[in-house]
């Protein structure tokens, strides 16, 4: 894999997955990525746009080279963050345990693997496909959001799942309310994004048209 140019020894290395349909990235998205790689020591961060995504199967979702390119465009200054288009090339729908299945390799052999999402989702896993050997192959960093508690969660998982307890670390990222639905609406109003997106990625947004109302 491309991260093993570091040292070639994969199993001594933590990489940081972040999915998401990244439609489009945002500075959020951004900024949580570098936190949680500062914060876990993470060698890299790779992003990971969905091709397929099983749960918006009903939601307009634009073209996996339109989020591949603007997510490339977006983390191209930073010499730690990299993209991946392994869900994006996938045939069907594509599953978080196929992607750290990918990634993680042979459990001797292959780097540790810390999967990067929101809190309130890791609160959904039980619904995962395969969540048994997903909470076997990785480590999970749940990244909360503006307004929601961290108590509560920790109180939830405790509830709902207590061996999970070791597997979940967090990460509070104060004062990031965008979302790329929020960009959307913006966008298709004529209002400006600028500084909630990076400057190559508003304007590639510009170039092609999206998120047009009509």
């Amino acid at each position: 894999m491309f991260f093993l140019r570091n040292n070639g020894n994969a199993a001594t290395m933590k990489v940081g997955l972040m999915g998401g349909t990244f439609d489009p990235i945002h500075m959020g998205h951004l900024v949580t990525a570098e936190e949680a790689r500062q914060q876990f020591d993470l060698d890299y961060v790779i992003f990971v746009p969905t091709g397929s995504p099983p749960h918006k199967e009903m939601v307009k979702i634009s073209l996996p080279e339109h989020r591949y390119l603007m997510t490339s465009l977006a983390v191209m200054s930073n010499p730690y963050f990299f993209v991946s288009t392994v869900e994006i090339n996938a045939e069907g729908p594509t599953y978080t345990i196929d992607t750290v299945r990918h990634f993680s390799g042979s459990e001797k052999e292959g780097p540790e693997v810390l999967f990067i999402t929101g809190a309130d989702a890791i609160l959904e896993i039980f619904s995962w496909k395969d969540y048994e050997e997903l909470l076997r192959l990785c480590t999970f960093i749940a990244v909360s959001r503006p307004g929601y508690s961290l108590d509560r969660f920790r109180e939830t998982l405790d509830r709902a799942c207590p061996d999970m307890v070791n597997k979940v670390h967090l990460l509070e990222i104060p004062a990031l309310a965008v979302s790329s639905t929020y960009i959307r609406e913006r966008v298709a109003l004529g209002k400006t994004i600028k500084y909630l997106t990076p400057e190559p990625v508003e304007q590639y947004i510009k170039k092609h048209g999206l998120y047009l109302s009509g």
